[in-house]
């Protein structure tokens, strides 16, 4: 009991040297940080992810510093209890810092490489694969700190050594038990590597316009034009085909239908949508086409092809166009508008539009 109680200011003392030296060196660091020029946003980033584990760490260092001056009072017991407490703690502050560097390196990748740009696919590209590949370190980190940890305990290291005889019988049986959540990591593994899809990609999934907003190991997360999120299991995207319309390059090409009278001229419609495309600010300059694809009895159909930088700005370019060349016919050419033809006839079956026989009197008289 004697020795504890010697023991304790020891620790205690250690622990308050070590958040105080934490605490100096963080607070000259941000100074230095505050006075150096260029864009200080990710240092300050770096500071805030390290701040704890460091916490951690340093008293950690200075208490195993200053173990061997009462380590060997203590009894054997209480001397392995305090090695393996401090052994735990020191391999989970050094997994918690490499997890915090991994995160900094993928603020480093999203900072130099931004998806916010027009032309960002080789953006998409790396912050896609940065993203995985981090979630894959922080798992294998942390495995590998959790193998250390129990390892270092003599009762799991026998068992551990008891497991390995029949490592090859649970590896068989894990692997029927668990075949479609590994096919499931293969798959994310799969994604991450060859990207049927990125980030901040245009895609169609179950019906639905979206932009993929995350890519895990197991799942993509859509986000949807009107906000909702679709989570969609990441092996749908291996094995069912859907639409990516920004695998190579962001610019698209959309179409607006126009359905007009026969009457419609159609020179004076095709100048028309030259001026309201050209004039409009999501148009990105690349091509316009005005055709006629199709005639009815009643109607014609008029496609008019735009191209534009984006999904979004499309969307826009097309719901311009829509507006403006119906109002352009409404003041210009009303007739050209659809409309339904009728011919009407008398009792003795003449049509209106035949001439009255003389002599006889208009029957509309």
């Amino acid at each position: 009991m004697d020795v504890l109680l010697y023991t304790i200011p020891y620790l205690a003392g250690a622990v308050v040297v070590g958040l105080l030296l934490h605490r100096a060196v963080f607070w000259g660091i941000r100074t230095l940080n505050s006075r150096l020029g260029g864009d200080n946003q990710l240092r300050e980033n770096a500071l805030n992810r390290s701040y704890r584990p460091l916490q951690l760490l340093i008293p950690l260092l200075v208490v195993r510093a200053v173990f061997p001056m009462f380590g060997p009072t203590l009894e054997p017991a209480l001397q392995d209890g305090l090695h393996m407490t401090l052994h735990t703690l020191f391999v989970v502050g050094i997994a918690w810092l490499l997890i915090a560097a991994v995160h900094v390196t993928e603020d480093l990748i999203g900072h130099r490489f931004s998806v916010e740009q027009e032309d960002n696919l080789q953006a998409r590209k790396i912050v896609t694969q940065a993203r995985l590949l981090r979630r894959i370190a922080i798992v294998a980190i942390s495995v590998v700190a959790l193998g250390i940890i129990l390892f270092e305990s003599d009762t799991f290291r026998s068992l551990g050594t008891g497991l390995l005889a029949s490592a090859g019988i649970v590896g068989i049986v894990v692997g029927f038990a668990a075949q479609r959540t590994i096919g499931t990591i293969v798959a994310g593994l799969q994604v991450a590597f060859t990207q049927p899809i990125r980030i901040d990609d245009v895609v169609i999934v179950e019906g639905d316009f979206g932009w993929v907003e995350e890519i895990t190991l197991t799942y993509v997360v859509v986000r949807v034009w009107d906000q909702r999120r679709i989570v969609v299991p990441i092996t749908q995207f291996i094995d069912q085909p859907f639409q990516n319309w920004t695998r190579e390059t962001s610019e698209l090409l959309g179409t607006v239908f126009l359905y007009v009278d026969h009457t419609v001229p159609f020179e004076e419609v095709r100048a028309a949508l030259g001026e309201i495309i050209e004039a409009s600010e999501y148009y990105d300059g690349r091509v316009w086409k005005l055709h006629v694809t199709n005639t009815t009895e009643r109607t014609v159909e008029l496609r008019a092809l735009m191209s534009a930088r984006s999904a979004p700005d499309l969307w826009e370019l097309r719901c311009e166009v829509r507006e403006r060349i119906v109002t352009h016919l409404q003041e210009t050419h009303p007739e050209a508008l659809p409309r339904v033809r009728a011919e009407l006839h008398d009792a003795a079956g003449r049509s209106e539009r035949e001439p009255t026989p003389q002599g006889m009197p208009d029957s509309s008289s």
